[in-house]
């Protein structure tokens, strides 16, 4: 329950304005609820209008794409682009394509964007983009054809001092490339204005697997903090089975765990003795099939339909990296009855409020996913620095730099929740540690 006046004025402003868009409200009143003691300590917040400017976004940008299809005819669908907030630094954020993108959807991710860039300790402001495009069954020149179409729009309002954007869902190294290709057309230049590319032209090594190894870097440290234990001989529940996915899969083995499933939109696969990564990766990075495939191909492994019963598998640790709110009330609570003791968020914003409520009434370690899935913008703004300097470090400088960006966040996030009463709760810590920075920031620079 919100109990601030000043929290509570605002909230309902919100609320009154964006209405019809639920993901946004969620995100917002999540956050919200952590920093009334922030700003109870904070008066020149309320004074400087600092809530206010956070929820309302410096800029809007939403346009047509118009492109033609394989078979001659022209295909419309919307393009987003969403500035939220650029105190501390350019706009950072990615791209998604998905049918279930609308500005509501943006406008959560980019608010989330500006306390994750904030909490990497990196100067990126808070943004994020896309389209209900959907890539999947459509051909190579298809998918190149639409990248085109909408990067002949997006160069207007990015630059590599205004706005960075990145890949998300369905926006891997294939649309990357395409989108880069089209801005370095139009504006006859070769800039870091996106990040996430190729080695080829630009790209940071560890990108790939930035996010999902930052995931468990987060985990881990939290893990030893807060519990003296480790991923060592845990059982490791995994959703979804990309990018993110497969990668925290692969840095979860590594320190030792047992990760047991992989899911996609359909279902998900069992696998007692633990997944084969390198068959995953091969059905996902080698001719996007469905997980599916898997059971098909290991012995012992075992495939149900509906990707929630996923969470109905006994485990030590969670780690969901599919969507937005794949786990409600009813499978928090499975998670708990099944031994669950940590629920750490590669995905953004997985855990409805219900979801969240059970973790925390049952004492499990949560790391929310503005703090435990910021390695992949880590990673990005890395890659930014490398492409200003015009030089490529090593994959062992880059994983260096995002363990430490990771253990930094943990330490951070705990020392703001110690500051503010709630000592150990990463959720009100995160929110807190991101918050100020950017507060301070937007205070010291006036009413904009």
């Amino acid at each position: 329950m919100l109990t601030d006046e000043y929290v509570k004025r605002v909230y309902a402003q919100v609320e009154k304005r964006d209405g019809d868009q639920p993901e946004f409200l969620q995100a917002v009143r999540e956050v919200f609820e952590s920093l009334e003691p922030v700003v109870e300590k904070h008066p020149e917040y309320e004074k400087a209008g600092v809530l206010e400017r956070l929820v309302e976004p410096e800029r809007v940008v939403k346009f047509r794409v118009a492109w033609t299809d394989d078979e001659g005819k022209v295909q419309v669908n919307r393009g987003y682009r969403i500035q939220f907030n650029s105190a501390i630094g350019p706009y950072k954020g990615g791209l998604r394509f998905h049918p279930s993108v609308n500005e509501g959807v943006i406008k959560f991710l980019g608010f989330e964007q500006i306390l994750k860039n904030s909490l990497t300790s990196l100067p990126m402001g808070g943004g994020k983009g896309g389209s209900d495009f959907d890539p999947k069954g459509k051909s190579d020149a298809e998918v190149m054809r639409f990248c085109q179409a909408f990067m002949t729009e997006l160069c207007r309002h990015i630059g590599q001092f205004t706005d960075v954007p990145a890949g998300d869902i369905n926006v891997g190294a294939r649309e990357i490339g395409y989108l880069f290709g089209q801005y370095k057309r139009i504006r006859d230049e070769y800039s870091g204005v996106i990040t996430g590319k190729g080695l080829e032209f630009g790209g940071s090594l560890a990108r790939t697997e930035a996010t999902g190894y930052g995931l468990c870097y987060y985990t881990q440290e939290a893990l030893r903090v807060l519990k003296n234990d480790s991923f060592e001989g845990k059982t490791v529940v995994i959703s979804g089975s990309g990018n993110v996915a497969i990668f925290a899969t692969e840095k979860a083995q590594a320190l030792g765990a047992k990760v047991v499933t992989a899911s996609d939109s359909n279902g998900y696969v069992y696998d007692p003795d633990g997944i084969k990564l390198d068959i995953v990766k091969d059905i996902k990075l080698g001719h996007r099939g469905r997980i599916k495939e898997y059971a098909e191909r290991v012995p012992g492994a075992e495939y149900h339909e509906g990707c929630k019963g996923v969470w109905t598998v006994p485990c030590d640790i969670a780690l969901p990296c599919a969507t937005q709110n794949e786990i409600d009330e009813e499978s928090a609570k499975a998670l708990v009855a099944n031994g669950c003791k940590v629920v750490c968020e590669g995905a953004n914003m997985p855990s409805t409020p219900e979801a969240i409520a059970v973790y925390q009434d049952n004492g499990l370690l949560y790391g929310p996913a503005k703090a435990a899935n910021a390695g992949g913008v880590a990673v990005s703004g890395l890659e930014m620095s490398q492409n200003s300097y015009r030089l490529s470090w090593t994959f062992e400088e880059v994983d260096n730099k995002l363990k430490s960006i990771m253990e930094n966040i943990v330490a951070n996030s705990l020392a703001a929740a110690k500051e503010y009463g709630h000592e150990g709760d990463l959720m009100l810590g995160a929110n807190a540690a991101g918050f100020v920075k950017v507060a301070n920031a937007m205070v010291a620079q006036g009413v904009l």
